[in-house]
């Protein structure tokens, strides 16, 4: 979790590659997950395609879920991936 300007915490980006990190760090397939988050399957999979995005409840479950199973501690986080020429990030979660 990263610290806002105002102080208070907010959630790195879930993009459609760290749900399906967070969903292979589980070892769970898409059902699965989408069990453990109250969803529908096709919404994990629409996520995981980049066809539509996590809405707020459900980056907040899927940080909580992250962060219950030890997924920030076993490697990059959920930073969205570096777009071709983009520089600005680096892949990984500020201390």
């Amino acid at each position: 979790m990263v610290e806002s300007s105002t102080g208070r915490p907010h959630q790195a980006p879930w993009d459609a590659g760290a749900v399906r990190r967070l969903r292979g760090h589980l070892g769970a397939t898409q059902a699965e997950l989408a069990d453990q988050l109250g969803t529908r399957q096709q919404t994990v999979s629409e996520w995981e395609t980049g066809t539509s995005a996590p809405r707020r409840m459900s980056r907040r479950l899927l940080h909580l879920v992250a962060e219950s199973s030890g997924f920030y501690d076993a490697g990059p986080g959920p930073e969205a991936e570096t777009a071709p020429g983009d520089a600005s990030s680096s892949g990984e979660l500020p201390a």
